[in-house]
């Protein structure tokens, strides 16, 4: 029988998806910018343009893409080592943070194995944990707006493998002190992997959140990931990091994809490493106007929850909900929003950030009440 016969014949079986991935929901990005007068908040991205060093050595690399890159990343992860006083072995790098929890996903989880985390929180987790054959465990954030450790502890299982904590917060914005975490560690079992999620720490309050480091040399079952996308601003090119146990390290970079990180992306992190300060500047700059845009939507009667994040969270039922993105979208100003829990604000140029708060102001009084 030829091909062609085969796909004429009724009733031919054809190739069909797993069932885990036929029933898994996509990841719905931030949407994009369509015009010149759109302001972008959607994605948490840096507002400011790439660091000029990271820049530079991009393009210095850009006549070697011809070139595989190093499939282990050894200048990549012995650079972060020395930033963070482990060694090379502990650290594990993939195309942004997520990549990493993917590796980590599947190397420490077993189909039917299940991984705690707080909902809402960052989306790809119920939609990593499920593509591995995993059970997503949901347990819902606390009424202020952070995650219910003591929940957490509680629904752990003989099939727990993972616990991931994201602080701060994505979409809330709210961080977990190190003395809960400390606590919750001394709770749970050993060989369950705890992931602190960092993707925001540079935007964080120092002291607000915890010092996931020495928690990391205190308990060998913590892992810390961490991304590049945000504070350095190289979310397009797409780099990550864990710390871990060097023997659970060296399984996240087995089950990376081979050279999923670019040369120019390793050039990259390592070049934004050695300009902390200008980082910093720009970080200091976006804390600056969280902290503006916060004390003026609570004077003007909305409330809110500390961020610690480059972004603000309104909380809000569906019917709010849909009526704030209706006059963002009107006004041209891209936000994120979260059937039946609310709307995620990145904080961007003082320019886009003024055009949230008189949007804000003026749906104020009709919405609140």
């Amino acid at each position: 029988m030829t091909p062609d016969q085969l796909l004429t014949r009724p009733g031919a079986a054809l190739p069909t998806l797993r069932g885990a991935v036929a029933g898994l929901p996509p990841y719905v990005p931030g949407r994009r910018s369509a015009g010149m007068d759109i302001a972008a908040l959607a994605s948490n991205e840096s507002h400011y343009e790439p660091l000029p060093a990271a820049a530079a050595a991009v393009s210095a690399a850009a006549g070697t893409m011809n070139r595989y890159p190093d499939s282990a990343a050894v200048e990549l992860r012995e650079r972060l080592a020395g930033h963070l006083g482990v060694t090379a072995e502990e650290v594990a790098v993939g195309p942004g943070s997520v990549g990493v929890l993917q590796q980590i996903i599947t190397g420490l989880c077993d189909a039917g194995d299940e991984v705690i985390f707080a909902w809402r929180s960052f989306e790809a987790y119920p939609i990593l944990v499920e593509l591995a054959g995993a059970r997503p465990v949901r347990i819902p954030l606390d009424d202020a707006e952070g995650h219910d450790l003591e929940g957490m502890a509680a629904a752990v299982t003989d099939r727990t493998k993972v616990i991931l904590l994201c602080t701060p917060n994505n979409p809330t914005g709210v961080p977990i002190s190190h003395d809960r975490i400390e606590t919750f560690l001394r709770a749970v079992r050993s060989d369950i992997l705890v992931v602190i999620d960092e993707a925001y720490v540079e935007y964080a309050e120092a002291g607000s959140g915890p010092d996931s480091m020495a928690l990391y040399r205190r308990y060998p079952n913590v892992c810390i990931l961490r991304t590049f996308s945000k504070a350095y601003g190289l979310a397009g090119l797409r780099v990550g990091y864990a710390v871990a146990a060097p023997d659970i390290a060296e399984g996240l970079r087995r089950t990376a994809v081979p050279f999923s990180v670019s040369a120019l992306a390793q050039k990259a992190a390592i070049t934004s490493l050695d300009a902390g300060e200008e980082m910093e500047a720009r970080v200091a700059a976006v804390r600056q106007e969280r902290a503006r845009m916060a004390e003026q939507l609570e004077a003007q009667g909305w409330k809110l929850q500390p961020s610690q994040g480059n972004f603000l969270w309104i909380r809000a039922d569906e019917s709010l909900r849909a009526r704030l993105v209706d006059a963002f979208d009107a006004a041209g100003v891209m936000v994120r929003a979260y059937q039946g829990d609310g709307v995620r604000i990145t904080v961007a140029d003082p320019a886009s950030n003024d055009r949230v708060l008189r949007l804000l102001e003026a749906h104020a009084a009709s919405t609140i009440a």
